[in-house]
Formats: structure tokens, sequence, C-alpha cells
């Protein structure tokens, strides 16, 4: 009975007609890095990427401050860590060779108060531990890189860099050769066990392939359930505002504060970007909706479903503190300018004008844990990327390896009697 029915499941693989191999939702970074690395390692998979937005990297990778992080903030041996040093290493070489506006330029981490030390000088140790070259500085040492920067002591960390995402993103997708639908929603996700998964796009196309990659970033979780696995977490989205500096010339290149390590964001930092420009943020305070790059914008439903969530309210309790902090200096210019004023004392209120803020999406588990590390997780025909925050773009090389890898090895279990399963190069 067992040998026919194996007989009977091969027989409808056969007969059912797939649009792709592999079908890649989500049209940012780690979507297209995860496109060109299958095409890499097994070269004729076909593949199709489906992207709500008209173009790529609208989102997370267009709305971020252009840096290559080094891999210095992440506990050794995590993806964070192994992933960034390599990823960092890997985006600089990827944008030599295609011409992509990009600069190693070094950042310093800066000690503005006593309490900091300790955490600076645990930053040294996890430095050295991922293999990252540091320096260690006095406070009178800071101003041979930065002049207008005042401290207790500092780190300089010479690996990390600058480069442009958006143009990244768009050479990726060109040089994956797979098939990018732009302005393609996805509306439902029918999986069928030893056939593959069927979706369906808000215009009504439907695509058939043998195995589904979820890189949906802020609609990763929704993407998970679609397809009906249980993930465990949600994705609670965190806006982080920034500003322009007026005065340029105040920051030579990239100055951040000691991060606190009970949180995964870095804190209020200063970035000269690839343009010359320098930016100044990002805060981090909850959005009102998934893509919810202003106060303005709330989407009654999206917002229900994060209160809905046990782990945002316990967020809240755990951290409303420094919850309070952010929400002050996101409403106040002056408080701000306030936090800004500790790395760069010569910055005034109007130096400080509006940018584009961007949003995080930020995997919180039920009893209310942040995910710290990257996410990935495997269904039926399908990988599932749940937490790809910063520095996902840094990693995007490295991450889109793993994840492909993983698909390419559901093909090989799915191939049928006499059809050979993708080749891979090397």
């Amino acid at each position: 009975m067992g040998r026919e029915m194996e007989e009977v499941r091969a027989g409808l693989v056969r007969s059912t007609v797939y649009d792709c191999d592999v079908l890649v939702i989500g049209g940012g970074i780690v979507g297209l890095s995860t496109a060109y690395a299958i095409t890499r390692a097994a070269p004729g998979t076909r593949v199709t990427v489906l992207e709500k937005e008209p173009g790529p990297a609208r989102h997370q990778t267009g709305r971020n401050s252009g840096v290559i992080h080094s891999g210095v903030y992440y506990r050794p041996g995590s993806l964070k860590a192994r992933y960034a040093v390599r990823g960092a290493a890997e985006m600089v070489k990827f944008c030599a060779e295609y011409g992509i506006d990009h600069a190693v330029t070094g950042k310093l981490i800066v000690a503005t108060d006593r309490a900091e030390l300790p955490r600076l000088h645990a930053l040294v140790q996890r430095g050295r531990e991922n293999g990252i070259p540091v320096r260690e500085l006095s406070g009178a040492q800071i101003q041979e890189y930065e002049p207008e920067v005042r401290g207790l002591a500092a780190i300089h960390v010479g690996t990390t860099g600058i480069c442009d995402y958006v143009a990244v993103a768009r050479q990726l997708a060109r040089a994956s050769g797979a098939e990018i639908r732009y302005g393609a929603e996805v509306h439902r996700v029918d999986r069928r066990p030893g056939l593959g998964v069927a979706v369906r796009t808000r215009t009504g196309d439907v695509l058939r392939a043998r195995v589904l990659v979820n890189c949906g970033g802020l609609h990763c979780d929704r993407i998970a359930r679609l397809t009906g696995d249980d993930t465990g977490m949600r994705i609670v989205p965190f806006r982080g505002e920034y500003y322009e500096l007026a005065r340029p010339e105040l920051v030579r290149g990239l100055v951040y504060p000691v991060p606190d390590p009970a949180f995964p964001f870095l804190g209020v930092h200063l970035t000269r970007g690839i343009d010359g420009g320098v930016h100044v943020g990002p805060n981090a305070v909850p959005a009102l909706a998934r893509e919810g790059y202003g106060w303005g914008v709330v989407r009654p439903r999206e917002l229900g479903a994060t209160l809905a969530w046990p782990g945002s309210w316990r967020i809240a309790r755990r951290h409303w503190r420094y919850g309070a902090g952010e929400l002050r200096r996101s409403l106040s210019r002056s408080a701000f300018t306030t936090a800004v004023r500790r790395l760069l004392p010569a910055v005034t209120e109007d130096d400080l004008v509006a940018a584009p803020a961007g949003v995080r999406a930020q995997a919180v588990l039920a009893d209310g844990t942040l995910v710290d590390d990257f996410l990935i997780k495997e269904g039926a025909h399908a990988v599932h990327v749940l937490n790809a925050p910063s520095p996902a773009a840094t990693a995007s090389l490295p991450i889109g390896r793993e994840v492909a890898r993983r698909a390419l090895a559901m093909l090989a279990d799915q191939a049928p009697p006499g059809r050979p399963a993708p080749r891979r190069a090397g």
C-alpha cells in the first residue's frame, strides 16, 4: 500500500505544472540575495520573486543609514556575528565588482559616561573574539578622528563602511537572472504536502512552485501564517526617525554611542553617508502600522494585531522607562538634540532637518523576548526568514546563501523519479 501511494504521489508531482522551482516572496535585499544565491549555486533553477511594491528595496533595505556593519556588537558564534563579519567583506567586494558607490570609513564607538566604560571594554573583547581589529582610544585621541566629538574613551573599528544598498539590491535582481514581478502582493497561499505551493496575488495571478521562500520582512509572520506554519513569534514594528545634519562638516565619518546590551537597537548615531550628507538617528518608537513611517500612519487592523500579541504588553511592562525616553525624543526635537549633544556638543536644534524614517521588523516571542539573532525556520515546502533587521543588509549575501541552501535541499528531496534534482555549481 505504501509503495502504491508513493507511486501516486510521484505521478501527481510529474503531472503538476510549476511556474517556477522556487518562489521568493519579498524584493528587499535578503529576498534578492536569496534569488541570486540560488541561481549561482544551481544554474537552471527557475526562480520568481514577488514584490508588492513597484520596485525593489522600498522598506527596510532602502530606509536605513547605509552602514556596512563590522560585526563588533554581536554575540560570538551567533548568526549575526558570523554573517556580519563575513558579509561586510563580501559586500565591499560586491560593490567594487559592480561599480556600486561604497567606502570603508571605519567608525568610533564613544563612551560619554563612566557607567558606559565597562560596556565599551566588553565591546573590545567581543570584537576581538569575532576577529575584528579594534583600537582603543582615550578621550583626547577621539579628536584625531572626529574633532567635534567629545567622550571619555572610544574604540575605533576600521572595517566598518558605507554603501548604497538600493543599488546593491537592484544589481542582485539583475545578476540573479530571476523573474522579478513588482506590484505582486501575496493574497493567499495554498500548500499541498508532496506537491508544493500555489500563491495567489491581489491581482488574481496564480503561481505554482515546488518551494516557497518567505523574505517578507515587515510581513513575514503574516506570510508564514498564510502558508500554514505557526512560527511562535510576531513582528512588532518599531519606527526609527532620522534627521539630516544641516552642518555636515561637523562629522567626518561614523560615530556611535555605547549600546545598551538589553536592547537590539544601537542608539542615536551619526553617519556620513555615501552622498556626503550626515544622518542623525534613529530612535526606536512603536509604529502604529507595519509601514508606519509617521505618527499619522495608523492601520487599525495591524495595530490591533500587535496589541493582541501578549509579547507586546510584556515588552511594554518590562522596558517602559526606555520606551518613555524614546517616545519623548520622538515628540520633542529639543530632547532629540540633547541626546545628540552627548556625542556632538556643537550641534543645535536648528542643525537637525527632518529626514525619512524607517521601520524595523522586530520579531517578538509571546513571553516578550525580543529575538536578538537572525531567525530562519522551515516548514513543508517553505523556508521562512522571520527576523532579519540590522545588520541584515550587511549580512545579506551570507543570509541569502544559507536560505538558498535550505531551499535547494528541499528541491532535491522533492525530485520525482526520472527528474534530476537541481545541480549545484562547484
